[in-house]
């Protein structure tokens, strides 16, 4: 099911590949996994890594064929580990601005991205880590999956919008709470709090390999969104988007503009035939 598989080398790390942009073909066409790969720290957020990310979805934001992407670890045990500390130490104040605008301008074009995304969380997403999946629409945990916001306990806070994006999905004091005591939580309580989707439980046999489990999880939810029609998920995710940030007038108007951009499209024709012929549409993202 895989084929193209782009790279990005950071000129900083040029013996290493940090970043992976995968599509999917066959039954599974249209399906992007954007795959973090930096085994020797844990998918640390360093600079090279941040920029590599950012330049895959430059292409990303473009790619008309890409319906859904998915972000994982190929790293067995970790997700992303958050920030790289060792990096951080050599910054000075003044860089350690840059780099904190430069990472939350790249999360947020995670964030804005037109395609849904699907957050894998096989292993530890913390700090920055779970930042950046609290950036996606959906997450699905896998049985090993630990998350948590532990900068207090560095006599820091969160830096990469996770006081935000946290505070608007399971509310202030819920949020609040896993700040102030920077305590790290595993799938069932992620679940039961509402910041992931879906938890994948251990496999039941002995020596099943569980590194991995989250994403295959997450390839079932893009393969039920896959499809759908792109542009109509599209601009769903661009009104719901708008919902939880403005007004009710405004979030109505912004719905009906949404709306009005499916309106002209083949297909939405294409599903009233098949609704009328009583077959499976075939959209063509146009």
């Amino acid at each position: 099911r895989l084929s193209a598989q782009r790279k990005w080398v950071s000129t900083e790390a040029a013996s290493h590949e940090e970043v992976q942009l995968i599509r999917h073909t066959g039954a599974d066409q249209g399906i992007l996994t954007l795959a973090l790969h930096r085994p020797k720290a844990k998918n640390a957020l360093s600079r090279s890594l941040v920029s590599d990310f950012r330049r895959a979805l430059e292409e990303l934001r473009s790619d008309r064929e890409a319906r859904v992407v998915i972000l994982r670890s190929t790293v067995p045990g970790v997700f992303c580990a958050g920030a790289d500390l060792k990096e951080r130490a050599t910054m000075s104040p003044s860089d350690v601005e840059r780099f904190l605008y430069s990472m939350k301008t790249t999360f947020r074009e995670l964030e804005s991205l037109p395609q849904p995304t699907i957050a894998a969380l096989d292993g530890a997403a913390l700090g920055g880590g779970f930042e950046l999946s609290l950036c996606c629409d959906l997450r699905v945990a896998g049985p090993r999956a630990i998350l948590g916001l532990p900068e207090t306990s560095l006599a820091i806070i969160p830096g990469a919008g996770g006081t935000l994006r946290l505070t608007r999905l399971i509310g202030p004091s819920q949020t609040k709470a896993l700040v102030f005591t920077a305590r790290r939580f595993g799938p069932i309580p992620a679940l039961s709090m509402g910041i992931v989707n879906d938890v994948v439980e251990s496999g039941s046999e002995k020596g099943v390999e569980e590194h991995g489990l989250g994403y295959e999880r997450a390839l079932e939810w893009a393969r039920e969104i896959l499809p759908n029609g792109p542009i109509a998920v599209r601009m769903a995710k661009r009104s719901i988007d708008h919902a939880s940030s403005v007004d009710p007038t405004t979030g109505l108007d912004v719905e009906q503009l949404c709306y009005a951009q499916v309106i002209p499209t083949e297909d939405r024709l294409e599903g009233l035939r098949a609704f009328k012929e009583k077959r499976k549409p075939v959209y063509k993202g146009c």
